[in-house]
C-alpha cells in the first residue's frame, strides 16, 4: 500500500514537471534564477489550473494578483482568493529543496461574493486536493490527488 502511494506519488511529481516543461517557452522563464530553498517564508500568485480533463482544459485568472499563497515557516499560510482571503496549515513530509509531499487545510475562508469573473472558490476547492508540489524553472507547481490537475504559480517579486 505504501509502496503504490509513493509511486503515485512519484507520478504525479513527473507529470508534473513534464507539464511545466510543455507549458514555458524555450526561451527562459522570468523566474528562473529567483533562489528556492523550501515553501516556509515564499508568497506565489496563481498562473493557472491546469486539468486533466481535455473538456476543462485550463483555467486563467483575471488578474494574478488576486489569487495568491503565502508560506509561512510556522507552518501556517495565508490566501487571497479574488475578494475573499483563507488561512490555515500547510505540511510538507516528504521533501527536499525542489519538490516533495504537501497538503493544505483545512481551510477558514471569508465568504464575500467576488463579481464575476472570479475563479476564487474553484481554486479554494482545488487545495485541499493538492498532494505534491514541484519548483520547476521558479514556477511552483502543485499537484493534486488522482491526476485531477496542476496548479501553477509563480513567485511573487518583492516591491
Amino acid at each position: 500500500m505504501v509502496a503504490r502511494r509513493i509511486a503515485g506519488t512519484a507520478a504525479l511529481l513527473a507529470l508534473a514537471v513534464t507539464l511545466t516543461a510543455c507549458h514555458h517557452s524555450a526561451s527562459e522563464p522570468p523566474y528562473a534564477n529567483v533562489p528556492f530553498s523550501g515553501l516556509g517564508g515564499t508568497t506565489w500568485q496563481l498562473v493557472e489550473f491546469q486539468s486533466m480533463d481535455d473538456a476543462r482544459g485550463s483555467t486563467v485568472p483575471d488578474d494574478r494578483r488576486k489569487y495568491t499563497i503565502t508560506f509561512n515557516k510556522d507552518g501556517s499560510l495565508s490566501a487571497r482568493f479574488d475578494c475573499n482571503r483563507g488561512v490555515g496549515p500547510w505540511r510538507n513530509d516528504i521533501a527536499n529543496a525542489r519538490g516533495g509531499s504537501l497538503s493544505i487545510g483545512p481551510l477558514g475562508v471569508t465568504k464575500a461574493l467576488c463579481p464575476p469573473p472570479s475563479i476564487g472558490e474553484f481554486i479554494e476547492r482545488q487545495l485541499s486536493y493538492v498532494r505534491s508540489f514541484t519548483v520547476s524553472d521558479g514556477y511552483l507547481n502543485m499537484a493534486l490527488m488522482a491526476d485531477g490537475g496542476i496548479i501553477l504559480w509563480e513567485p511573487v517579486k518583492p516591491d
